[in-house]
């Protein structure tokens, strides 16, 4: 934990890189961060046509070339047992969904990144409201990419209790209903049911229902605390490093120091790195004290003198 008061950096050292936030294009600043030293990769760039104040407002039909000098670099930097969850979602144009999230995913994989899996965030606070021709959005896509096809994943660190549903759905089952029996339309699918009886806990879909933030934390687009902090415990071990390109209000930073993981957070804009550094000070304690005001002297004392005994 660290024991300084962390600010924004402008350049990144050759050792001793983590846990530190800063200040610049990420196309730029990842080309100083060594080869595979990074455990973990999550992030939520820029969507298309949006936070034109920081990042000039990428163009859909721009967007992956945009985006592909950022991705070689992650795929550099990136260990070969590593994930890399990208959080993004595209908008509508003229009446119908931009394909630039799909244009980018095979680009990807030209490049050589494995699209492993696709996790839907579930928004469940999602705003409400009303359009001609579909329904609110209420999800967003968070892509996995890896190098390998072998890599790290601890999947009992995210397993969820099963509650009630596991009393009442084992109360009526007896002889065949617990065992595994060969399909009887001819398909391979069967389940032992039995291995399931004992067990308070079981492993989650690829859907994750999390709140969005409802308060005010300095950024428009923050993703809540609860998803980086799922992927983490999900794709990294302890002491693991993370990297966040465009960290925003530092989010991914403070799931990391929760978890008691490493982090490297990279941001362009000025206002969300010093937004960063405060919001991390304040978790680990570091915020500076206010200067104790001195005490009210009586009217003719010295102040360089300790008042005379009686």
């Amino acid at each position: 934990m660290r024991k300084t008061m962390l600010k924004p950096e402008t350049t990144i050292p050759g050792t001793n890189f983590q846990n530190k936030i800063y200040q610049g294009d990420c196309a730029e600043m990842l080309k100083s961060i060594a080869d595979n030293s990074v455990d973990f990769i999550i992030t939520s760039p820029p969507y298309a046509n949006q936070r034109s104040k920081s990042y000039g407002g990428v163009k859909p039909n721009e967007y992956v070339e945009w985006f592909l000098p950022i991705a070689e670099q992650l795929k550099r930097v990136l260990t070969q047992d590593g994930s890399f969850i990208l959080n993004i979602k595209e908008h509508v144009e003229n009446g119908e969904r931009h394909t630039y999230v799909l244009e980018l995913i095979l680009a990807l994989r030209k490049m050589g990144w494995r699209w492993t899996e696709e996790y839907s965030w579930h928004k469940k606070n999602a705003f409400p409201g009303k359009w001609p021709n579909r329904f609110r959005d209420s999800f967003e896509r968070c892509l996995h990419f890896n190098l390998d096809k072998s890599f790290y994943m601890d999947q009992d660190s995210v397993m969820v209790e099963m509650g009630d549903w596991k009393d009442k759905r084992f109360k009526y089952l007896t002889g065949n209903d617990l065992e595994r029996h060969a399909s009887q339309v001819g398909n391979s699918f069967a389940k032992n049911i039995a291995n399931w009886e004992k067990r308070d806990k079981a492993y989650p879909s690829n859907v994750l229902s999390l709140a969005t933030n409802c308060k005010n934390v300095g950024h428009p687009a923050a993703f809540p605390e609860s998803l980086p902090s799922w992927f983490i415990k999900l794709f990294t071990r302890e002491r693991g490093v993370v990297l966040d390109p465009f960290m925003g209000s530092g989010t991914t930073a403070l799931s990391c120091i929760k978890l008691k993981r490493q982090f490297i957070g990279i941001e362009m804009s000025e206002e969300y790195v010093k937004l960063s550094c405060d919001k991390i000070n304040k978790a680990l304690g570091l915020t500076i004290k206010p200067k104790s005001k001195p005490k009210s002297r009586k009217k003719g004392e010295c102040p360089h003198m300790a008042p005379l005994a009686p």
